[in-house]
């Protein structure tokens, strides 16, 4: 057996010290991009029922003024099944917080002087689809959704108040079997890829737990 002299246990020993420091410095890391002040833009991501809202939610409770932006179709009596969802949404907001129903998310946040809960990003790209006449393949479509798409985006970027956004991960399903269906998943993928880019978090929410990415 071969006995380890004195400078290369020193090495083994210097080695080890360095790992655990990188790995203490990282996690040092994490922490302050977590908690920290830099902490302004927040993706929140999910499937259907993973939780993704109430984690948002969670994130947003300690601020003592917010504002609420729901950017998907109003209430009505003509879907019960989408008036329950936006009821049991509003059910659970404080009472405090301030709601605004509006497709401009990119005026919405150029305009903020409070905190923003965005819930959620593919309920505004489905009307944004609907509205630029993506749906029925009217002329010139593509480039409606490109200059709406990109005012968010450079709206996002300079937010001057803390933002969490809600988003749906559709990345991990089955591939839709109509055209519209894959539109939409390809540009919210995209979409959410541009978003993420600009944050500070990602957080990315599975059958209610919530990990960092």
């Amino acid at each position: 057996m071969t006995v380890p002299n004195a400078a290369s246990a020193g090495k083994n020993t210097s080695a080890g010290l360095t790992t655990r420091l990188a790995g203490y410095l990282e996690n040092l890391a994490k922490a302050l991009r977590r908690y920290g002040r830099d902490e302004s833009k927040v993706l929140v991501l999910g499937g259907v029922r993973s939780g993704k809202s109430r984690h948002a939610e969670r994130l947003v409770a300690r601020h003592p003024h917010l504002v609420y932006v729901a950017p998907g179709l109003p209430a009505g009596d003509d879907d019960p099944e989408w008036a329950a969802r936006v009821a049991a949404h509003q059910a659970r907001r404080p009472s405090h917080w301030k709601t605004v129903e509006t497709t401009d998310l990119a005026g919405t946040l150029r305009k903020a002087t409070e905190p923003l809960l965005i819930d959620c990003l593919g309920t505004w790209l489905s009307r944004v689809l609907d509205d630029v006449g993506a749906w029925r393949q009217k002329p010139g479509w593509e480039h409606r959704l490109d200059d709406r798409l990109e005012d968010f985006l450079a709206a996002w970027a300079a937010a001057r108040v803390p933002v969490v956004a809600v988003s749906n991960e559709v990345g991990s399903g089955v591939v839709p079997a109509t055209s519209s269906g894959r539109l939409f998943r390809d540009v919210l993928g995209a979409l959410n890829n541009r978003v993420s880019a600009d944050a500070d978090r990602v957080v990315l929410v599975v059958a209610g737990r919530a990990l960092d990415l």
